[in-house]
């Protein structure tokens, strides 16, 4: 039992649970260079494509929903060792097929193991470490999970040009394999009591947690700053191979530099979480609309990926930085039903942000700049929207104590 380990042994659990974190950025986002070379050799839409994503992102969302109750009752270890192994099984078998309706059901499935996985590590940080440390563990979650949107594009990238897409997936199973064995070797369950599954019980903490407007303004804040990102991933590939002429290595290293600016938003908005709302949310808000239509109002005349680039990564440190700042505040709410609440977020966040996948890949075909940077501006004012009226959410409740 983790919670009553030595120090030593919770020290290497840790180490392991950190480890595990940038999996779902690697599942997520490893084949997004391949995503022109899958459509030219599945012979499929683009939009066929960026729907496999959409599915893994839905599926990831949904099950999050009820993901917290069954790790609650029934435990973690054994949850997350299923998870890696189907995520090894389902990685496989996508590299046999040429169908595309069953890579989008086995991306489903990758996403309900993901979604156990992540559920599992976020609330291990809870069951075995004292409230002030658990802070300190879940601030760093956000920049650890960074390094799979970081390095995923970037060797997925690479292993496209010199193999070919089949080997993104043959890498997410060696990783998952990996990982599998570690666990087996120091990892183990961390709750010390479980509970049992009690539908009634778990239909009032749901709606508990949904009628704390404060809890839910952060999760639509996070769905909303991840969307954000998810608008270049997805529209990205195409805008520059089939526009910019530039080959998958490039993408890759355009998500590289993305993902690192995800990365320093979630360090700043980590450093920044002392400081008044205005200064902390208001602030990098604005400066994401104002960097956006700085980029519009130059697409007109001159479009250029290196400059569409620069703006990009300051437009996601912004979105870093809010979803940061959100996340870590929001898994407190809920201290006693860590894996409730930590799903009911994760699984609402995902949800939110498969819709909006969704809506980005059917929307029409982005084939300038300076239709990638309208998507940017209606989401970064929808952001903006949401945060002001948190804002007056949050001055009322000071106001009435």
């Amino acid at each position: 039992m983790l919670k009553n380990a030595s120090a030593r042994r919770k020290k290497w659990a840790s180490i392991l649970a950190f480890a595990s974190i940038p999996l779902s950025g690697f599942v997520t986002d490893i084949y997004l260079p391949s995503f022109p070379t899958m459509a030219r050799e599945l012979q499929v839409p683009e939009s066929s494509i960026q729907l496999t994503l959409t599915c893994y992102l839905l599926s990831y969302g949904v099950s999050q929903l009820f993901v917290g109750s069954i790790l609650d009752s029934l435990g973690r270890y054994k949850a997350k060792l299923w998870s890696l192994f189907f995520v090894i099984i389902s990685s496989i078998l996508i590299t046999c097929t040429d169908s595309i309706l069953l890579i989008c059901i086995l991306r489903i499935l990758q996403g309900l193991a993901i979604s156990f996985l992540v559920v599992a590590t976020r609330a291990l940080f809870v069951d075995i470490f004292k409230a002030e440390e658990v802070k300190g563990y879940l601030s760093y979650f956000t920049i650890v999970w960074s390094c799979g949107p970081i390095i995923a594009p970037f060797l997925g990238g690479y292993l496209e040009e010199l193999f070919s897409w089949h080997y993104n997936f043959y890498f997410l199973s060696f990783y998952a394999l990996i990982l599998l064995l570690f666990e087996l070797k120091i990892g183990g369950e961390s709750l010390a009591e479980k509970k049992k599954i009690n539908l009634p019980e778990i239909m009032n903490l749901y709606c508990e947690m949904l009628g704390k407007k404060v809890f839910i303004q952060g999760i639509i804040i996070q769905g909303i700053s991840y969307s954000l990102v998810m608008i270049f991933n997805i529209t990205g590939p195409f805008l520059i191979e089939d526009i910019f002429k530039f080959n998958s290595v490039a993408i890759g290293y355009c998500t590289l530099i993305l993902g690192f600016s995800w990365m320093i938003g979630g360090i700043i908005g980590k450093k920044r979480m002392h400081l008044p709302y205005v200064k902390s949310i208001m602030l990098p808000s604005i400066l994401q609309l104002i960097l956006i239509s700085i980029l519009l109002v130059l697409g007109i005349t001159y479009q250029n990926l290196y400059l569409l680039i620069f703006f990009a990564f300051f437009i996601h440190i912004c979105s870093g930085v809010l979803f940061t700042s959100f996340f870590t505040t929001s898994m407190l709410h809920f201290p006693k039903n860590a894996g409730i609440a930590g799903g009911l977020m994760g699984g609402l966040v995902y949800v939110i942000t498969s819709i909006t996948s969704f809506i980005i890949s059917y929307s029409g075909k982005v084939n300038s700049q300076n239709a990638l940077s309208w998507r940017y501006f209606i989401f970064s004012g929808l952001l903006f929207i949401v945060i002001l009226w948190m804002y007056q959410s949050v001055k009322k409740e000071v106001t009435s104590k």
